[in-house]
């Protein structure tokens, strides 16, 4: 315990104490700050296209009086997609950072991985061979496992900084792409129809069983993913350090997949893939904490902040056509990838 301790007081020293830095020690300021910021998108959210009513008719709405179709419109319509952007964004925010920090590399995401794309495929099939509604779920859920176990038994672990784990997850990924595209090109298309949202990602009227699941998830794997960070933290350095300090490599990695692949697989039952939410978040979470830290209850809020304000701007930008919200998330975090490519590229050569 008390090496463990001196580590992370020596990784601590390594961040200059500047203002700006010692903000960054703060976590629970910097948790304040997002969660206020979450609030007033999602109170945005419910606003917009209410300005009539103004800001007292929205708020009296929503303590049940005033207005009966504003209270409709609230309760049955944006409150529910609010809540659904904002426990999947977090889910895929946590898993992000989790299966970064286990692989040690930053492109190391679900969806890059395969994870999104397993889940997608078996989600895809309750749709169109398995026609059970209360099975997509627990499909997703089994087809990133089974994503996750295979790019993770055919590369033989995490490899050099987890670069077998993620080509071998491009792969596996790929494999299950195809595997949809043929499901949705042999079905009717009614079922295609159906199925649709489950290839882009979207929000638009998600079913309540889902958005409860993704919750009790979270309820269950945040508090188990903060209890992995301190193990993940110390084997960020090496596995002969961590194994040194006490660390169960072999546990702790698959404790990590089992949470990561509950988040993702919940969460893509909910949305759909929505991709570059699981890269994006991790990585502003850590330009608000200590750059030496797991930063998942950051990501977390990150993902939720980041999902909320991609469903606004996809509802909002071409009025009154609505886009998925996957495909905003890819249009805004795909140059993001490729500037974090070119970047470690050139670190690479100097």
């Amino acid at each position: 315990m008390a090496q463990i301790q001196g580590v992370e007081a020596r990784l601590q020293q390594d961040t200059v104490q500047s203002g700006w830095a010692r903000l960054r020690y703060q976590p629970g300021v910097s948790l304040a700050c997002i969660v206020i910021v979450l609030l007033g998108v999602a109170f945005y959210a419910l606003y917009v296209g209410n300005e009539e009513e103004g800001v007292g008719g929205v708020l009296l709405a929503l303590t049940g009086r005033g207005d009966d179709f504003l209270q409709f419109l609230l309760f049955e319509l944006r409150v529910p997609r609010i809540s659904a952007a904002i426990v999947a964004g977090a889910g895929l925010g946590a898993g992000g950072c989790l299966l970064q920090t286990m692989a040690r590399n930053r492109l190391a995401t679900p969806n890059i991985v395969g994870l999104d794309n397993g889940a997608t495929a078996f989600a895809i099939a309750s749709i169109v061979a398995i026609p059970l509604s209360l099975a997509t779920p627990f499909l997703a859920l089994v087809g990133a496992a089974t994503a996750a176990a295979l790019a993770f038994g055919l590369s033989g672990g995490m490899g050099s900084k987890g670069y077998r784990f993620i080509v071998m997850g491009v792969g596996v990924g790929a494999v299950f792409g195809a595997v949809t595209n043929f499901m949705l090109a042999r079905t009717d298309m009614d079922s295609a129809n159906a199925a649709y949202p489950w290839t882009v990602g979207s929000l638009n009227a998600r079913p309540e069983e889902a958005i409860w699941g993704m919750l009790v998830c979270l309820l269950v794997c945040l508090p188990v993913g903060a209890w992995l960070s301190r193990s993940l933290n110390i084997m960020r350095l090496s596995d002969e350090v961590a194994i040194g300090l006490g660390v169960s490599m072999r546990l702790t990695r698959w404790l990590t997949m089992v949470v990561t692949v509950c988040l993702t697989g919940f969460a893509v039952a909910l949305t759909g893939p929505v991709g570059m939410i699981a890269l994006v978040a991790p990585e502003a979470a850590r330009h608000v904490v200590a750059a030496n830290r797991v930063s998942i209850w950051h990501a977390a809020l990150f993902g939720s902040l980041f999902l909320l304000l991609a469903d606004v701007v996809g509802q909002r930008l071409w009025s009154p056509i609505e886009i998925p919200v996957g495909l905003i998330t890819a249009v805004v975090g795909s140059p993001y990838l490729i500037w974090l490519l070119l970047r470690r590229q050139t670190q690479h050569v100097l």
